[in-house]
């Protein structure tokens, strides 16, 4: 979407709406230079975890085991 200064000024809230909502890049026009407004993209909070090594085994094995060793 290409809007001039004065556009933009006028309906900044809709027009950034819109950009957010759909992910289409608002080009403003300013003195004949042209400015983009461009949405990030979102991630999963999930998509950020780093990967960690996780338990190694069978995790039934855990479950018969007497943790009052380490809970000192």
């Amino acid at each position: 979407m290409r809007v001039t200064a004065s556009q933009f000024r006028e309906n900044v809230y809709r027009i950034l709406d819109e950009a957010i909502a759909t992910g289409v890049p608002v080009e403003v026009v300013r003195k004949g230079t042209v400015l983009k407004i461009v949405p990030e993209p979102r991630f999963s909070k999930l998509s950020r975890l780093k990967r960690r090594k996780a338990f190694n085994g069978d995790p039934e094995d855990i479950i018969g085991m007497d943790w009052a060793r380490e809970w000192k």
